[in-house]
């Protein structure tokens, strides 16, 4: 078992695509299991793939199984949730997703404890004296009529705590969702953010049709949200990713992010407290 991080910050190792460890007191999160390896297809539904063009940096065997509280799981697609995790991660850890994802989790998986939030529902986990509030905030996943193609999607956010009950670090994770209005109550009710992980990428699918913030949509969000520090994810690893982490941070840099942004490269590790990110 490994050392537990310092009291109040979160240890996050980034595995891959939207795949990351995130450690907070006694407390081991995972999210968007992804497991696939280089070379191997992600089903998208409707018959469409796309192939894997990075190994991530643990097979799901690695993973601290016995210390897993939970899986944060912000929609059904391939490249989220595979067939290599499925494999791999027991039926009987729970997961917190959207409904649609956690019925068919329980029926189809037989992951017996996922549990599906609506918008802004709330879940609370503990391990000891650590605590994590999950709540589910708003995604749109592919823009007006063609949101019925995709499955549904959430963000997160992750409120830590202690046994004090006070909430010591806010994580936001973006899930894969497009820059839309219904992004704006998560800026006025969450207006400080110690960590933004934006899932980016500009996937873009037959037709053109793009489904996953590109480099100016990124930004975007960061103009709206103004977190203390922002994480660049899911960008780099499958054939549809259409926009380059390298546009994403330039424009970022234009609109004077750069000093908000954590360059991590899959196989590294954040550690993010209130007050600092390394």
């Amino acid at each position: 078992m490994r050392q537990h991080p310092p009291e109040g910050t979160a240890e996050i190792l980034f595995i891959g695509n939207a795949t990351l460890l995130i450690r907070y007191g006694e407390l081991t999160l995972l999210t968007d299991p992804n497991f696939l390896h280089r070379g191997q297809y992600a089903h998208l539904g409707y018959g469409l793939v796309s192939r894997r063009l990075t190994e991530p940096v643990l097979d799901v065997a690695e993973l601290p199984h016995e210390d897993l509280d939970a899986v944060l799981l912000s929609h059904l697609h391939g490249d989220h949730f595979d067939r290599v995790a499925r494999r791999g991660l027991d039926r009987g850890l729970p997961f917190v997703t959207t409904h649609h994802a956690a019925r068919l989790l329980k029926g189809l998986y037989g992951f017996r404890r996922a549990t599906g939030l609506r918008t802004w529902q709330s879940r609370t986990l503990r391990r000891g004296d650590s605590s994590v509030r999950v709540t589910s905030l708003p995604g749109r996943h592919a823009p007006g009529p063609l949101r019925g193609l995709l499955p549904p999607v959430m963000g997160s956010l992750l409120e830590f705590g202690d046994g004090s009950g006070e909430t010591r670090l806010v994580l936001y994770l973006s899930g894969d969702t497009l820059m839309y209005d219904g992004l704006r109550e998560i800026a006025a009710r969450y207006p400080d953010i110690h960590l933004a992980v934006l899932h980016l990428g500009g996937t873009t699918l037959p037709g053109g049709l793009v489904v996953t913030m590109d480099a100016g949509q990124g930004a975007d969000l960061l103009d709206l949200l103004r977190p203390r520090r922002a994480l660049p994810v899911h960008h780099s690893d499958y054939t549809v990713f259409r926009s380059p982490l390298e546009d994403f941070l330039a424009e970022a840099e234009r609109r004077g992010h750069g000093a908000r942004l954590v360059r991590c490269a899959a196989g590294g590790r954040v550690t993010v407290g209130d007050r600092a990110t390394a």
